[in-house]
């Protein structure tokens, strides 16, 4: 297999990790900040008092870490076409500062296209854990990937 991921790189079954990613409660913050300013997660005294009992990062801020993850791990930029969506996300416990997540990409099925013959479709699940190997996060969806052969020119 060369540097860059295609289609014909995925086989169900098929486990890759995907590397460390330590998480900080100053990046945790300036992400809600932004895009989900709940009070646990941006307001260390009000997260204190809640279910949580101090900061954790926003789920979408979790999903975003492992898209990272994925696009830094795999290598795509040639042969990615996109995903036409996620078929699920879970958030099983929560992430904190400090945290250091493992990122695990299972591939479950894979499909030539009949009608595109430049492209099949992907679909896996993303397993996010961390330094206790607990479970944060999965996500379950589909890429669209291009053939080598169309990747490369014919």
């Amino acid at each position: 297999m060369s540097d860059q991921w295609y289609f014909e790189d995925f086989v169900p079954g098929q486990e890759i990790e995907l590397g460390q990613r330590s998480v900080t409660e100053e990046e945790i913050i300036a992400f809600a900040t932004q895009f989900d300013p709940q009070p646990f997660h941006i307001d260390r005294d009000a997260a204190a008092q809640s279910i949580y009992k101090g900061v954790i990062a926003s789920g979408w801020h979790t999903c975003a870490m492992m898209m990272r993850m994925v696009v830094d791990g795999m290598r795509f930029e040639e042969a990615s076409m996109g995903s036409p969506g996620l078929d699920g996300v879970r958030w099983h416990q929560p992430v904190r500062a400090g945290d250091t997540l493992s990122l695990r990409y299972i591939t479950k099925e894979v499909k030539a296209s009949s009608s595109k013959p430049d492209r099949g479709v992907v679909w896996s699940t993303w397993v996010a854990t961390n330094q206790r190997g607990e479970t944060v996060c999965t996500i379950e969806g589909m890429a669209m990937m291009r053939r080598r052969s169309a990747g490369q020119g014919g």
